[in-house]
């Protein structure tokens, strides 16, 4: 046989074969291998169909949002069991109970599921309900070193406080990516734009806010011995809402963990952040 004809045989005979197939109405077996890690996520939406949440309560008092991190496909931290999206999320609505309680503010969740949101999106929640103040929640991972503990108040700066710092923004920011894909759509320059507006408007108030956190929780909660520091974290870069992210600990401590997953824990955790936003507020008047 020719090689032009082997070659007409190769692209012929798998041809003629999937043919019969189908005339006898029999079906061919697709191989399995691979199924099982193919991974479905939503993709992030458009801005301008971006979901608000509803905000219950007198127009004239002001707005808190509430930002449990992670989600979704984003599962964050881990550790002692824990799950950082789940943890951070139930931190989050004992913080909105506790604030709705005291009927001094308003407060919007910007999830109360499993669901993923872009930092761009979790801050775009808080600007356009107009909000007064934006609070995301974390929980933080130190691998094998359980002996790690403490929390940790974040505001906004195009330059860390510390090279901890750096790696946890680096850290926290990498989750708007997937297979190295970046699924925000901002760019660099903006990015430092609005950093830069953020921190001529907004940025004492949230040291403010980030001091008073660290006050009010001094007897309460268990601070890391750097408690209050900056970074270049995405989720803080709205620039006309005092944005701080709270690191409520490392859950890849057996105690710490068992603190932060604890009724008692989130009660004092609310309590404590929730004086802190009253005060915060009072001074603001």
């Amino acid at each position: 046989m020719s090689s032009r004809a082997q070659i007409l045989a190769l692209i012929v005979l798998p041809l003629a074969i999937l043919a019969g197939l189908m005339v006898t109405g029999m079906r061919l077996p697709l191989p399995e291998l691979g199924r099982g890690y193919v991974q479905r996520i939503a993709l992030p939406r458009a801005m301008n169909t971006l979901e608000l949440p509803d905000v219950d309560g007198d127009e004239s008092l002001p707005l808190v949002v509430i930002d449990a991190g992670h989600g979704g496909h984003d599962p964050g931290a881990s550790g002692q069991g824990l799950v950082e999206k789940d943890l951070v999320l139930s931190l989050a609505r004992a913080l909105k109970d506790e604030l709705e309680a005291q009927g001094r503010v308003r407060v919007a969740l910007t999830r109360n599921d499993d669901r993923y949101l872009l930092h761009a999106e979790r801050y775009e929640i808080a600007r356009r309900l107009d909000a007064d103040l934006f609070i995301s929640i974390h929980a933080d991972s130190a691998g094998d070193a359980d002996e790690v503990v403490g929390a940790s108040i974040y505001t906004l700066s195009n330059e860390a406080s510390s090279e901890a710092a750096a790696r946890f923004a680096e850290r926290e920011n990498a989750s708007d990516r997937l297979n190295g894909v970046e699924l925000g759509d901002q760019s660099d320059a903006v990015s430092t734009i609005l950093v830069e507006l953020s921190q001529r408007r907004t940025q004492e108030q949230s040291a403010e806010l980030a001091r008073l956190i660290r006050r009010e929780g001094e007897d309460n909660l268990r601070f890391h011995p750097q408690p209050v520091r900056s970074a270049a974290l995405k989720v803080l870069r709205a620039p006309d809402v005092p944005s701080v992210l709270f690191e409520s600990g490392f859950i890849t401590n057996e105690d710490e963990a068992r603190r932060l997953s604890s009724d008692e824990g989130r009660a004092l955790f609310a309590q404590t952040i929730a004086r802190a936003i009253r005060i915060y507020f009072a001074r603001q008047q």
